[in-house]
């Protein structure tokens, strides 16, 4: 019986941790997605821009 339960113990804290794996991933990747994002609007002009050629 112990041993039962120590394994659905063991299984429920490695899933657990799985997620957090995983969850700090995304974490990680939206966040450079979100500073690429803001490093090329800051780039761009903001407001109308007029295009004149002669």
């Amino acid at each position: 019986m112990k041993t039962k339960f120590a394994a659905s113990v063991l299984s429920a804290l490695l899933y657990a941790q799985g997620l957090l794996g995983f969850a700090a991933l995304a974490t990680v990747l939206l966040k450079e997605r979100a500073h690429a994002e803001i490093t090329v609007s800051a780039d761009m002009p903001s407001g109308p821009s007029v295009l004149v050629v002669r």
